[in-house]
């Protein structure tokens, strides 16, 4: 019951009454369920003994522990529910054990940042939120106390647990964060976001449409915006003034080659709220991508060469949670 109750708030949060009126519905094919199905057997075998996933040269991350959880996840699996429910109990404890009892930073023996203690932090909120698990409503309380602590006065975050310094990049995670626990029933200030929302909005470049890294700090980037777009529907936003143009400039650097992976991973849940011709279009051109370009490696998993992108696990993970979209298992995407 109070996962259906929860999966009910979420869609209530969500929903905006003048979108997806008449939208026809988009859907997995079978060739990209083939293509996920194959990419979460190859993530399976990276799993490390502590229950991490490690990357390039993230060793036992917390941040990419949670992406491969996210795409876990994506696909309906649980603990004790589905073909990969041990690897994403596994994945879970590992992120419970990183967190310091101190103050409840979730960086691990192997260090972090606030990156990764907001990546760990969503993962978890959207663990228990779908599972009722009340051994973990402590550690995401504490990790969202954290997060709430460490807001500077302009509203956003830089990548120390501190209230100094704040960029669009590291203040989006924080949000997300924010948002999955507090769709998870823990109390999160009002203030909180909307501080965070006002900053996020004063990155935003209105002669382009694209959001910078910081207010006036250089160009727009496809990635930013993406993030920008997507923190703005899940906040409850959907009237805001950068919106259009904003799914405009994604529109027309879909294939910005920087931080491609990451980008993505936004932009697939930004454009999924705006919902009608414009979603159908935008995963058309992701199952292109991933799926019938072949970039897929023979062996489940994504990757590039570009020194933007993390590395493999990463790049399969996010590749797999942006093609799941459809299937509507994460609530923090749900509309």
């Amino acid at each position: 019951m109070r996962q259906i109750f929860l999966v009910c708030s979420t869609l209530f949060l969500f929903a905006s009454p003048s979108l997806h009126a008449q939208e026809k519905r988009v859907e997995m094919d079978e060739a990209t369920k083939k293509a996920t199905a194959r990419a979460l057997d190859w993530l399976k075998d990276k799993q490390n003994a502590d229950g991490s996933f490690s990357d390039g040269s993230y060793a036992h991350n917390t941040a990419i522990t949670a992406y491969v959880m996210l795409a876990f996840m994506s696909q309906g699996h649980l603990p004790n529910q589905g073909q990969y429910g041990p690897e994403v109990a596994k994945a879970g404890r590992f992120l419970v054990a990183s967190q310091r009892e101190i103050d409840g930073y979730l960086v691990g023996a192997r260090g972090g940042n606030m990156y990764c203690h907001a990546m760990a932090t969503l993962a978890l909120a959207e663990l228990y939120g779908q599972t009722g698990d009340d051994t973990l409503k402590p550690v995401v309380k504490k990790a969202a106390d954290l997060i709430v602590r460490s807001q500077a006065a302009n509203g956003g975050w830089r990548y120390e647990p501190q209230p100094t310094g704040a960029d669009i990049s590291v203040t989006i995670m924080q949000v997300m964060a924010l948002r999955a626990s507090k769709n998870a029933g823990l109390h999160v200030p009002d203030t909180t976001i909307k501080k965070a929302i006002a900053y996020i909005k004063t990155c935003y470049n209105p002669n382009s449409g694209g959001f910078t890294y910081t207010p006036g700090g250089g160009s727009p980037g496809f990635a930013r915006t993406a993030a920008g777009l997507c923190v703005l529907f899940l906040t409850g936003e959907y009237e805001a003034k950068e919106i259009s143009k904003g799914v405009d400039y994604l529109k027309r650097q879909f294939d910005s080659p920087t931080h491609f992976y990451y980008g993505h991973y936004y932009a697939a849940h930004a454009m999924h709220q705006v919902g009608g011709k414009d979603w159908e279009d935008w995963y058309g051109r992701l199952v292109r991508y991933f799926v019938t370009s072949n970039s897929q490696s023979s062996d489940g998993s994504w990757s590039t060469t570009s020194r933007r992108e993390v590395g493999p696990v990463y790049q399969t993970s996010i590749a797999v949670i942006c093609l799941s979209v459809p299937a509507h298992y994460l609530p923090i995407f749900q509309r």
